[in-house]
């Protein structure tokens, strides 16, 4: 495996990291930073092994963890929990199907604001909750949902261009024939 695939998906979130924090104007008129992390994280659960799974979504909620006014390390548990169990079901899953890339990319913008949310109103006794917040969660899961099959191809690409191909090597020898019957 080359290191160019997996270096251009850290680099990639560190640009979306700091992207989110450079549009205030954006930020300002629908009222949230546009997060496209979590169908970010989706295409590494779905590509990658565990340990680059966990390591991603950690090093990434530390990364939106640092640059906003949440305490820091609150986004680590959505984030992770998002990528684990999008890794572990990614064989049920058809993931070269866009469709099934914009309900993961759709479902990760809506549960990893969610859990920070959860998070954050750990321990208050009324948590500010209401219409507004489940506009602003449904947009992020649009905005991801429709991001996320723009990473898988961008990701794919970048790994074919990269790595290597395996040979197809069919399962017969074109120089051989099969004798049926008695000889």
């Amino acid at each position: 495996m080359s290191w160019v695939p997996l270096t251009s998906l850290f680099v990639a979130a560190w640009l979306a990291t700091y992207a989110q924090t450079q549009f205030p104007m954006v930020r300002l008129a629908f009222g949230i930073p546009f997060c496209i992390l979590p169908a970010l994280a989706a295409y590494v659960a779905m590509n990658h092994s565990i340990l680059i799974t966990t390591v991603f979504t950690v090093v990434t909620a530390l990364g939106v963890d640092s640059l906003s006014a949440n305490r820091f390390g609150v986004s680590v548990v959505p984030f992770f929990l998002f990528g684990f169990i999008a890794h572990i079901s990614r064989h049920v899953l058809l993931q070269d199907q866009r469709y099934t890339q914009f309900w993961l990319g759709f479902t990760g913008g809506i549960l990893v604001p969610l859990g920070t949310l959860a998070m954050l109103f750990l321990g208050q006794r009324e948590p500010m909750f209401g219409s507004v917040t489940i506009r602003q969660l449904l947009l992020l899961g649009l905005l991801n949902g429709l991001v996320c099959p723009a990473f898988f191809w961008l990701f794919d690409r970048i790994q074919q261009g990269f790595d290597y191909q395996p040979l197809a090597v069919p399962s017969f020898r074109p120089d051989r024939e099969i004798k049926r019957g008695r000889t």
